[in-house]
């Protein structure tokens, strides 16, 4: 995998983004990155999708976990690529039907494996690991594409959950920095808001 060609292409296709913008986690950043937006380009997310494979192919797992809701696709197209089962955790378990917080199939003590687009302070990724563990599911592992570097490893590390991520925020800025698609005083920006 060319990570400069796939962080130049997420740049291009407007996944990642440069001004003030107040994230999830309530953090003002000078970055934004939107990972929704590599539905719009099937080689592109197949991409992405090669790009976990080899993050996660040393480790065992039965599932991989996507959390909803940008990691659905990426969930799916890599489910596609190494051939295994995808579930998912309900952001809100339905009042009808079988009303399962998990949807797919699984047995307890299955293990499964995060996938989630990003992480930054890890609370949407921790939120859906007890929603799988309640289930009955082992988590041991968590995959991203881009680590935002703001306390987010640390945070599932003292829970016992490893980080595994294909980019850290500090090299997807040196990337796009050396492949003239940000100024010197953006990367500085960034670099220095972490």
């Amino acid at each position: 995998m060319n990570k400069p060609n796939l962080i130049t292409q997420l740049f291009d296709v407007g996944c990642i983004k440069f001004g003030d913008f107040t994230m999830v986690s309530g953090l003002s950043s000078p970055i934004y990155i939107d990972l929704r937006l590599i539905m719009a380009q099937p080689t592109l997310l197949k991409q992405v999708a090669l790009s976990y494979s080899g993050l996660i192919h040393n480790l065992v797992f039965d599932h991989l976990a996507a959390v909803p809701y940008a990691a659905l696709p990426i969930g799916t197209a890599l489910s596609l690529q190494i051939n295994k089962p995808l579930i998912y955790p309900r952001k809100e378990v339905k009042k009808h039907g079988a009303k399962q917080a998990v949807e797919g199939v699984f047995s307890p003590l299955d293990k499964a494996i995060i996938i989630e687009d990003l992480v930054t302070k890890g609370g949407s990724v921790l939120g859906a690991i007890e929603i799988l563990e309640e289930a009955g599911l082992t988590i041991t592992d968590v995959a991203v594409l881009i680590d935002r570097e703001q306390g987010g490893r640390e945070r599932l590390l003292d829970r016992g959950y490893a980080l595994h991520a294909h980019f850290t925020l500090s090299e997807v800025v040196r990337l796009l920095h050396d492949n003239k698609r940000i100024s010197k005083d953006e990367a500085s920006t960034v670099i220095n808001s972490i």
